[in-house]
């Protein structure tokens, strides 16, 4: 939903009622209404297609159908965060890029496009993050998956019950989202430090520990 957020937050940001408009009611649709409610319409939506043309039987299964209804939130909420820095990128360096002769794309690209993204790169980080734990509502929607192959949350419940102990498998695959979001923040902030690589970074000292004891 990257590539599409972009879209939307530069239709957003549009001057033309053509452009602006599609892009405010697709933030506002999927924005305002529940992911988990999202999982029903769509699986419903594909159920229907199905029966029109086989092409769609893809889509009323896990791997495709709830991947779609994915890739459409996360993208509305990132595009309103693509906005909100587009929005923020200083006026300055879009008349510096247009005193050294770039206009339109070029200015896009090289200028109003990579400091968007260094504005709204932390916010981004959160949705990579909130989009990664809502792979756990698929679970408790109507997208089936092939023989559950490949649900965590399955196999946890599937534990639960036979053991007749939730504390064990649950917290189990607790550990396992903890270790899998620390390396989407190690990813997320290598990034972040790339994107920033020219500006001034502060010097980072070491408490000096023992005069405060002594103090």
């Amino acid at each position: 939903g990257f590539g599409l957020a972009t879209v939307v937050a530069v239709g957003k940001a549009s001057n033309k009622r053509w452009a602006r408009k599609p892009a405010e009611w697709f933030i506002f649709l999927f924005r305002g209404s529940p992911l988990f409610i999202q999982f029903f319409f769509g699986y419903f939506l594909f159920l229907s297609l199905k029966q029109v043309s086989p092409a769609f039987d893809a889509f009323a299964s896990a791997w495709a159908g709830a991947l779609v209804v994915l890739f459409l939130n996360t993208a509305a909420y990132t595009g309103e965060i693509f906005y909100g820095a587009l929005q923020s990128v200083p006026k300055g360096d879009q008349e510096a890029a247009e005193a050294y002769g770039l206009t339109g794309w070029r200015k896009f690209r090289r200028i109003t496009w990579p400091t968007m993204l260094r504005l709204a790169w932390p916010a981004y980080t959160n949705e990579a993050i909130f989009l990664f734990h809502a792979t756990t509502l698929v679970f408790f929607t109507g997208f089936p998956a092939v023989q559950q192959k490949g649900d965590a949350l399955y196999y946890a419940s599937y534990f639960a019950d036979k053991t007749f102990n939730p504390f064990v498998p649950y917290p189990i695959l607790a550990g396992f989202f903890i270790l899998l979001t620390l390396c989407i923040i190690a990813i997320m902030g290598a990034v972040n430090r790339r994107l920033n690589r020219h500006l001034p970074q502060a010097a980072t000292r070491r408490p000096r520990l023992l005069p405060q004891i002594i103090r």
